[in-house]
């Protein structure tokens, strides 16, 4: 679909990198994988057509769109939520009013043999056919789908734009992009701002995009489930990997082994080589020989590894005496917060947003003691931090919190910019909080952090996110805590360094309370999930991976609930028309109305839609059930109650799946008899 020929970036007389060359085809799904300052987001925006290249450029197999998301938007409040969404089907809104038009004429018209009254009629065949083929059927309800997958509750369609967060509105933008009919996708960190359902969500609309996805990610598990090639940005020059994150980890381990290996031998051949220019260059009967070595080795081109970033961080959490066995016990939290009457600017004139009440923790009631490590999960919006700020006494509510003996709490809040004084220094927000002990130390402690030298003297308000991360992940190793509260820890580290804090928190001694949405971060990290949802909290003894387990036993059952009350009103639906039937009556043939002839066309278009996802899901749920059958049947693997149980729900959902198919062929049928 896209092919970059030769591409070439240079700042400042010097190349970041050159000779780029690669082809994103339908079905690739593309991680880029570099370090910092490798040139990840700058491919990306040339492949976006926002950076002109130095030298080659992009060619394209037809007219191919490419939608890319930003983490820079530039925002302009002047919708609702379903009207910033619906803005963008500009070419179906077109077609929508003009076939409302043609439609209107059509109804009062009476000159149904001139030639201005076919032309009108021709009009509205080609319009109706250029309106399905963009989707004005069914755009409405996919609106509504990828709304929902992203976390918006229905009652937010209708809300203005100005009244949700940065965060949702970057949800905004991914819904618009993903919702844009787009052949290829460009992601820059697309799950910095979702929860974990959303995630998921995401994940399974990604594997089944048909185009091409390109994606810069810190989230492993992500990367790997929704990656199929990884594409590594080193030393100014791109590798091509046909495997997801982890794969090319390890291929990138022995290549880079061999790397090293060459250029090794490399350096050997080089100082023989200087050694004999050295040793013939001033003998006259040798003086040939040693200027066709010279020349040899200036044309030698030196093998470039890229090093390795060692750079990272070194954390240990101190623990001081041990706590109470009660932690906290809360009991029938609530809290509900307000929003004051707002006057707000709005296409050039004051709009009232009137007062309005939420209530975000409905009653909770939970015991955390000594030692545990909780997590603290469910979509954004459900009261995660507000709970963790009742905890700290930061706000009011209502109910009972009771702190236990000798709690010593160090906290690290999701948003940095208010927790810390933007106008310390980063050397003074580290002294003012250490003890005496660790005072002396705070340099040294904040050159591991990777501020050294001159960095230790810039003011906290000029840090980026990441730089403002790791300034309070330092503060909280110059003095002990027992209890260790962190909000969205992981939000602005990278791989590696979220990785250390993970083998950190591992080793810590005290109790631990985490909020986050990071799912490899996670894993095996506490013991305990608390999930947040409807103002209430559920807890799942076990860590992410038992959560997710659960959570998806518990949808199957809300599945078969819903389908058992579906089929028990089909009955009494059947059981109505069988009494009606005894009843002899005449059979009329009914003469359908040109707008009741476009809706029949429109359901039975439907219903083909739904038939035909039901047949490839059923034949990709076939095809994972014939692998795992292949899998027990193998003498060499052994099966773990894991692989049991996912078989089972695969043989499950087989079966709802034909039965649902079973359903929407005799819909269709009978659709198509009408």
């Amino acid at each position: 679909m896209l092919s970059a020929n030769n591409i070439t970036v240079t700042f400042q007389g010097e190349d970041l990198f050159s000779g780029v060359s690669f082809k994103i085809n339908k079905g690739d799904r593309i991680g880029l994988a570099g370090k910092n300052g490798a040139g990840k987001t700058t491919l990306m925006r040339v492949l976006a057509g926002d950076l002109e290249p130095s030298q080659g450029g992009l060619s394209y197999d037809g007219d191919v769109r490419v939608g890319i998301l930003r983490q820079d938007i530039d925002f302009v409040d002047r919708h609702t939520l379903m009207g910033e969404i619906e803005s963008s089907f500009t070419e179906i809104k077109a077609i929508e009013k003009r076939l409302s038009q043609i439609n209107t004429q059509i109804e009062t018209r009476t000159d149904y043999e001139s030639d201005s009254y076919m032309k009108l009629l021709e009009e509205l065949h080609s319009l109706t056919h250029k309106f399905d083929l963009a989707g004005g059927y069914t755009y409405a309800g996919d609106i509504e789908k990828v709304l929902t997958g992203l976390g918006f509750d229905r009652e937010d369609f209708d809300k203005d734009t100005s009244l949700f967060s940065g965060g949702w509105r970057m949800r905004i933008e991914l819904a618009k992009l993903l919702l844009g009919h787009n052949d290829i996708l460009l992601l820059d960190e697309p799950t910095n701002h979702l929860d974990i359902e959303s995630i998921l969500w995401l994940e399974d609309f990604l594997t089944r995009f048909s185009g091409g996805v390109v994606l810069v990610s810190h989230d492993r598990t992500f990367l790997d489930n929704v990656t199929n090639r990884t594409i590594e940005i080193s030393c100014g020059r791109i590798y091509d990997y046909k495997h997801p994150y982890s794969k090319y980890l390890e291929l990138r381990t022995e290549i880079r082994e061999k790397q090293l290996a060459t250029r090794r031998n490399q350096e050997k051949e080089i100082k023989q080589t200087e050694a004999l220019i050295e040793r013939f260059r001033y003998k006259a009967t040798k003086a040939a020989f040693a200027q066709s070595l010279m020349k040899r080795l200036e044309k030698t081109e030196l093998i470039e590894v890229d090093d390795e970033d060692v750079a990272t961080m070194n954390l240990k959490f101190q623990v001081d005496s041990p706590t109470g066995k009660v932690v906290f016990r809360a009991e029938d939290v609530c809290k509900t917060f307000t929003d004051p009457v707002r006057v707000i600017e709005k296409n050039g004139r004051d709009v009232t947003v009137p007062y309005t009440e939420k209530q975000v923790l409905k009653g909770i009631s939970l015991e955390i003691a000594r030692g545990d490590k909780i997590a603290l999960v469910g979509k954004n919006g459900q009261g995660k931090t507000t709970f963790v700020r009742c905890l700290l006494g930061q706000i009011p509510y209502e109910g009972e919190i009771e702190k236990g003996h000798n709690v010593h709490l160090g906290y690290y809040a999701q948003n940095q910019k208010e927790a810390l004084d933007g106008n310390k220094t980063v050397l003074q927000t580290i002294e003012d909080e250490a003890t005496e002990t660790m005072r002396p130390k705070s340099r040294d402690l904040l050159g591991s952090f990777l501020f050294a030298g001159d960095a230790v003297d810039k003011k906290v308000k000029v840090l980026s996110g990441g730089e403002r991360g790791r300034v309070a992940l330092c503060k909280l190793l110059v003095r002990p805590f027992n209890v260790l509260i962190m909000d969205e820890p992981t939000n602005h580290l990278d791989i590696r360094s979220k990785a250390i804090l993970k083998e950190a928190l591992l080793s810590y001694d005290g109790t631990l309370i985490i909020v986050s949405h990071d799912r490899d971060f996670l894993s095996g990290l506490t013991n305990k999930v608390y999930e947040f949802r409807d103002g209430y909290a559920k807890e799942y003894l076990g860590d992410i991976n038992f959560y997710l387990e659960q959570k998806q036993v518990d949808s199957f059952r809300e599945m078969e609930i819903e389908r058992s009350e579906e089929m028990k009103q089909e009955k009494k639906t059947d059981d109505k028309k069988s009494v009606s039937s005894s009843t002899p009556a005449v059979k009329e043939e009914p003469t359908l109305s040109y707008a009741q002839q476009k809706e029949r066309e429109k359901e039975i278009r439907r219903l083909r839609n739904v038939v035909a996802k039901l047949e490839d899901d059923i034949a990709s749920t076939e095809e994972r059930i014939a692998l795992m059958d292949s899998m027990f049947a193998s003498p060499t693997v052994a099966p773990t109650d894991d692989d049991y149980a996912q078989y089972q729900v695969l043989k499950e959902s087989l079966e709802r799946k034909m039965k649902d198919w079973e359903e929407a062929t005799i819909a269709l049928e009978e659709a198509e008899s009408k």
